[in-house]
C-alpha cells in the first residue's frame, strides 16, 4: 500500500459511504471524511469503519475542499480525492501501486478516467470518459476558489496520467437524482450566464490537466449556440452519432436525462432570468454578483 490518504466530503451519504470507505481502504493508509452535518447515519457508519470524521457547515464545494486541505491532518505524501458515490477499480489500484514508487519528483499529480454507471448499468457508449485530476501530492494542489465549475489544479510541477479508471456509480433513486440535478441546473445556468457576460474574466488559467482545459474550451463554444437547440443537438450527437442507444433502456434514460433534460433545464433557467430582468444585461450582472458571486458565508 502506497503513502496515500483518501479524502471524502459527505452529506447524507449513508447508502454510499460504506462502499466508498471499504474501497478506499484498499489503496489508502488513512481515510478522512469531511461531513456537512449529515442527518442520517453517514458519520456513524464512517467512524465504525475506522475513518477519521471531521464536520463543517457546507458553504460551496471549493471552499469546503480547500478548508479540508488546510485543516485536516493528512500524514501521507499523497491524497486521493474521492466522492462518496465513487470507487476505484482493482486495476487502477494495482496501477497506482506499481507506478507511484517510481514517479519523478517533478510529478505532483495524476489524472484518471472516470467511467459512469447509471441505474446499475455501465454506460459504455455515447460519452467520452471524463479524465479528472484526483491524486496529488499534499501541499502541491488546491481547488479554484469559485462558487461553481471549480477545478483542482497543481500549484507547481507536472501532471501524470493513469490509464485505468474509477467509477461514478450513484445508488440514488430517479426522484433523488432529478432533484439533485435540478439544483445542479441552477449552478449550470449561473455559470453559463457568467461566462456569457464575462463575469469570469480575470480568473487565471490553471493547470488542471489537458482534458479539463479541453472541456472548458468546448463549453465556450457550446455557450454561443442557441438556447434549447444546443441541448437537443447534444442529446442527438451522444445518443445517435456516438451510439448511446446501444446501452439499452438505462442508456436512453441517461442520455435523455443527463444529456438533454438537465441541459434544457439549465437553458430554461437562463431564459427565465433574462426575461424576468427585462433582458437588461446590467441588471442581470448585478443580480448574479449579489446572489451567486458574493461570499455571504463570512469565511471560515
Amino acid at each position: 500500500m502506497q503513502d496515500i490518504s483518501a479524502f471524502i466530503i459527505t452529506f447524507n451519504e449513508e447508502r454510499h459511504i460504506r462502499r466508498a470507505i471499504e474501497n478506499a481502504k484498499k489503496y489508502a493508509k488513512e481515510v478522512f471524511v469531511l461531513d456537512s452535518y449529515s442527518t442520517d447515519r453517514t458519520c456513524e457508519i464512517a467512524e465504525s469503519l475506522g475513518a477519521h470524521v471531521y464536520k463543517r457547515k457546507f458553504t460551496y464545494h471549493a471552499d469546503q475542499l480547500n478548508w479540508g486541505l488546510r485543516n485536516i491532518p493528512f500524514h501521507t505524501e499523497w491524497i486521493w480525492r474521492q466522492d462518496a458515490d465513487e470507487y476505484l477499480t482493482d486495476e487502477l489500484i494495482e496501477e497506482i501501486e506499481q507506478r507511484l514508487p517510481h514517479v519523478g519528483k517533478d510529478v505532483n499529480a495524476f489524472t484518471a478516467p472516470c467511467l459512469r454507471k447509471f441505474m446499475g448499468r455501465y454506460i459504455k457508449h455515447g460519452i467520452v470518459p471524463l479524465v479528472l485530476l484526483r491524486l496529488f501530492r499534499k501541499g502541491h494542489a488546491q481547488w479554484e476558489d469559485k462558487k461553481m465549475d471549480e477545478h483542482i489544479y497543481v500549484t507547481d510541477g507536472t501532471i501524470g496520467s493513469l490509464n485505468h479508471a474509477f467509477f461514478d456509480d450513484s445508488l440514488m433513486t430517479l426522484t433523488e437524482w432529478t432533484n439533485k440535478h435540478n439544483a445542479y441546473a441552477t449552478k449550470e445556468a449561473v455559470d453559463l450566464l457568467c461566462t456569457e457576460y464575462g463575469l469570469h474574466e480575470g480568473e487565471s488559467v490553471v493547470n488542471s490537466g489537458a482534458h479539463s482545459m479541453a472541456v472548458r474550451r468546448k463549453k465556450l463554444k457550446y455557450i454561443k449556440l442557441p438556447l434549447f437547440w444546443r441541448a437537443f443537438a447534444f442529446f442527438v450527437y451522444r445518443y445517435f452519432f456516438r451510439l448511446g442507444f446501444l446501452d439499452g433502456k438505462e442508456g436512453f434514460l441517461w442520455h435523455f436525462l443527463q444529456g438533454f433534460w438537465y441541459r434544457a433545464l439549465a437553458d430554461a433557467k437562463v431564459f427565465e432570468l433574462k426575461k424576468r430582468m427585462g433582458y437588461d444585461e446590467e441588471k442581470i450582472k448585478e443580480y448574479l454578483r449579489e446572489t451567486y458571486l458574493t461570499d455571504h458565508t463570512g469565511g471560515g
